[in-house]
């Protein structure tokens, strides 16, 4: 499989745990303009910034880091609104590998189908101290049927997350963990400090392992 973002090709689980190294020239090309996606993170920056008014009145929570927003089943009783720090969206496979679904960061909306939905699909994490709003989701959901304009803005919100979330699958469906990685850095990525390497493993859908050895190979393979 090649993955296009932009005008760069890539020759190219957490549902694998094991690194799969043959190539599939059978598997169509999967073409993503790299452009559109900087695009769609960009707006989705400037909605998300916009629904800061739904929670002006919200309870504030504050999380330290590792803590647990929600856990997979809990029901939804709150839509939540980052106002400082990070968290992450994570779901454990059967195989005990860790994903990370959403990274969400100030001025977002963590799992926004969950408007929607009676019960999380999946556990939050923040990644780091952070301060959340959390608004009843029976008023967030009045509030948008009041008002079509910013019903309208939250649609758009969503079909850019799902645009993202694409192209992550995308990205995970990738034979080799050198590719995952190439694509992923292609996205406009860089690679964190060593002791976060985890969560770009989390993000690729790869095991610790994988990641660490892939990394090794490239700084062994770096002319001298």
């Amino acid at each position: 499989m090649a993955l296009m973002l932009g005008n760069r090709t890539e020759g190219h689980g957490h549902y694998e745990t094991h690194e799969r190294e043959t190539d599939h020239p059978e598997t169509p090309v999967v073409f993503f303009p790299l452009s559109h996606l900087v695009a769609a993170m960009h707006m989705m920056g400037i909605m998300s910034d916009l629904f800061e008014p739904f929670f002006v009145d919200a309870a504030a929570r504050e999380f330290a880091a590792g803590d647990l927003l929600f856990r997979a089943g809990d029901p939804v009783v709150s839509m939540i609104l980052l106002r400082a720090g990070s968290a992450n969206l994570v779901r454990h496979t059967r195989h005990g590998l860790r994903m990370i679904l959403q990274r969400a960061g100030p001025g977002r909306i963590l799992a926004e189908a969950s408007a929607w939905s009676d019960a999380y699909h999946c556990d939050a994490v923040a990644a780091e101290p952070c301060v959340a709003a959390l608004l009843p989701r029976h008023v967030f959901v009045a509030r948008l049927r009041s008002d079509p304009d910013l019903a309208e803005l939250w649609a758009r919100n969503l079909a850019r997350s799902v645009q993202a979330a694409r192209l992550r699958a995308e990205i995970r469906s990738l034979p080799k963990v050198a590719e995952r990685l190439d694509a992923w850095l292609a996205e406009g990525h860089s690679l964190p400090d060593k002791g976060r390497w985890q969560e770009v493993a989390a993000e690729l859908g790869v095991t610790r392992e994988a990641l660490y050895r892939e990394l090794s190979r490239r700084r062994s393979e770096k002319p001298a």
